[in-house]
């Protein structure tokens, strides 16, 4: 393994982070767990940041790629494509977005990419409205309208782009409000924010924030926004990179709990989709999709192989109720945390909806966050025999826990002993 690290650093970026003071090789996986090169074994509550969503080596994902590879692998856009179709069609089916049309990516970054380009030259303003704490890619554009200093390597940006308020709950000016004052303190600063510009494209928000520490407002705020955003066109793009099939127990989609004034404009989506596989998407509505005049393709967006992954991952997931096990099983380690975190001085808060849970880590006896402590904890986690993922934004330090959908309650009984434990070492 020190080999391989010493390698890693020979050949790849410094800026190419690595978990654990002593890197991990992945191997191999199956089900909820994996393994590292020296034979260990892991229980996973970070699925590869939330792209294992339905299994590791799911034999009806496995089974679908194998075959689809002994056909065709590629052969771009340019030519019809009946995996991408069949795909397509149920996706836009499910994204509750009338006359919907999708496009593939192979990432989140590059979806949210095609979103900006979409509302930007449908708008024709290259104006953005984005949230404060949020992460959407590591593309130049992305990185334009991300709230996060730690993922903004650069203040250049072909956006300009303005910050809103509301995306985290329990920090920042209106933290103290009860959420019906919160919403309404968010929507006048949205007021007074469009008040001293040009109407923008779009607002772009993930619904739960996930690189910023799975932080969220409160259930309705995006649906406020848009009811303002609608007097002007402004556009909402729910980036559901992290929120989308399920994750959350609740709905199938993070803006689905912001619904009241209707979907989205455009969504975009990523990771769980394809369990591994590298697939991105937009979903817009036709007038806004087919708005650009010059051609396009993807070359590896969409190929046969990823959509063959899509789909089977989508039925496995669509006909063993996934969803309802992430709100069931979710639920119960959540109140497991919170039970746990209660009698820790070390834990400010346990957030988060179905298998996306947040623990938010401060110095004890401050509300300073303990990025520290969230290292050590790491640590003791892998050596517990539990791999688990961290996030963070303004001053925040958090663990973010987001196992794969079919997670079972002994597992995670096991998974939050093991995080007991690495807690207790740190407090």
């Amino acid at each position: 393994m020190n080999d391989l690290f010493a390698r890693h650093r020979q050949v790849l970026p410094d800026w190419l982070a690595l978990y654990y003071d002593e890197p991990l090789e992945i191997t191999h996986g199956e089900g909820r767990h994996v393994w590292d090169a020296d034979g260990n074994r892991y229980l996973d509550f970070f699925g590869g940041i939330l792209t294992t969503m339905t299994a590791h080596a799911l034999p009806e994902v496995t089974k679908a790629v194998s075959e689809q590879a002994g056909r065709i692998i590629h052969s771009s856009t340019l030519y019809l494509n009946r995996p991408m179709v069949e795909l397509a069609e149920r996706i836009a089916q499910l994204s509750g977005i009338p006359d919907a049309r999708v496009f593939f990516t192979t990432s989140g970054t590059e979806a949210n990419d095609t979103a900006l380009l979409l509302a930007t030259t449908y708008r024709r303003t290259n104006t953005v409205l984005a949230m404060r704490n949020s992460y959407h890619g590591r593309s130049f554009s992305a990185v334009g309208i991300t709230g996060n200093k730690g993922w903004s390597p650069t203040s250049l940006s072909p956006l300009q782009t303005l910050y809103v308020h509301g995306g985290v709950r329990t920090r920042g000016p209106f933290a103290e409000l009860n959420d019906r004052d919160f919403i309404a303190a968010c929507v006048d600063d949205l007021r007074d924010l469009l008040g001293h510009t040009r109407p923008p494209a779009a607002l772009i928000a993930e619904p739960i924030q996930g690189v910023g520490g799975f932080t969220s407002p409160p259930d309705g705020l995006y649906a406020a926004f848009r009811k303002v955003l609608q007097e002007q066109g402004i556009l909402w793009i729910a980036d559901e990179v992290q929120t989308g099939w399920g994750r959350t127990g609740e709905h199938f989609w993070g803006w689905q709990a912001h619904g009241q004034n209707g979907p989205p404009d455009i969504l975009t989506f990523a990771k769980g989709i394809g369990n591994g596989s590298s697939i991105g998407g937009v979903v817009a509505r036709a007038e806004i999709m087919n708005c650009l005049d010059s051609n396009s393709i993807s070359t590896f967006g969409g190929t046969q192989i990823t959509m063959a992954a899509g789909l089977a991952n989508l039925s496995y997931l669509l006909e063993h109720d996934l969803q309802g096990n992430a709100r069931r099983v979710g639920g119960l380690l959540i109140e497991r945390l919170r039970a746990v975190a209660a009698q820790l001085p070390g834990v400010r808060e346990v957030r988060g909806r179905g298998l996306m849970i947040g623990v938010e880590l401060v110095r004890p006896g401050t509300d300073e966050a303990d990025p520290k402590s969230a290292s050590t904890i790491l640590e003791a986690a892998r050596e517990g025999g539990l791999l688990i993922g961290k996030g963070g934004g303004h001053n925040t330090s958090a663990l973010r826990i987001a196992p794969p959908l079919s997670l079972t309650v002994a597992e995670a009984e096991e998974g939050a002993a093991i995080l007991e434990q690495a807690l207790r070492s740190a407090y």
